[in-house]
């Protein structure tokens, strides 16, 4: 089958995948209430954490890690047996649609998250070198600022200079230069898109007015 071929299928499954809205659903199953209309708006892990509480944002970020998972390994395992060089490009691909689907959910006026959970699944299914450095990459900010949206944007930001560097020293496999540059440009894109998602986010940062997560009660 034609590689260019094979990513469109990437980028379908992946988008039909990432188009299930954890968030939506896990609000309208257990408190009758669309996710979107409480909080931030957002139909995401913070915004459930927010408005339904950190054990319901857990259930939302496994949900949101796994739909990207799923799909990555799928379309990894499928394709990589005629393309091996090529597993981790097809994984990119299907990643990118991935999170066009949370972001932009069609059967939801395209109102969906920001694609950040999501990232927590990419570390798991992409390469599981990157799963610590991801997590200090959240975790770290987290518990000094509090503040999900900055967090979200070191984590985007960190893990593709990541990539950039594991595919220049060859920790990627044997890829083709081609390849290595595609998966690049794909994972800036995303690096892009989750500012711009966050854009509001970042005009109350710089005014000092983003609110703050907490896992537990403030004391």
């Amino acid at each position: 089958m034609n590689t260019l071929v094979i990513r469109i299928i990437c980028l379908a499954v992946g988008y039909a995948f990432g188009s299930i809205q954890s968030a939506y659903f896990y609000g309208k199953m257990t408190k009758g209430i669309d996710i979107r209309e409480h909080g931030s708006g957002n139909a995401g892990t913070t915004n459930t954490i927010r408005v339904l509480g950190t054990k319901a944002g857990v259930i939302v970020l496994l949900a949101d890690a796994f739909k990207c998972i799923i799909p990555m390994l799928i379309m990894g395992a499928v394709f990589g047996k005629a393309y091996p060089d090529l597993v981790c490009l097809f994984k990119s691909w299907t990643f990118l649609g991935a999170v066009l689907g949370h972001d932009y959910p069609f059967y939801m006026n395209f109102k969906g998250g920001k694609g950040v959970a999501c990232l927590a699944g990419f570390a798991v299914a992409y390469d599981l070198r990157l799963l610590p450095l991801a997590i200090l990459l959240f975790f770290v900010p987290f518990f000094i600022t509090h503040t999900v949206s900055m967090c979200s944007l070191i984590l985007y930001s960190g893990i593709f200079l990541a990539l950039i560097v594991m595919g220049q020293t060859g920790l990627l496999g044997a890829l083709p230069q081609g390849a290595l540059i595609q998966i690049y440009v794909i994972q800036a894109f995303l690096t892009f898109l989750c500012f711009w998602r966050h854009r509001a986010n970042i005009k109350r940062l710089l005014a000092g007015k983003e609110s703050k997560i907490y896992l537990t009660k403030k004391k």
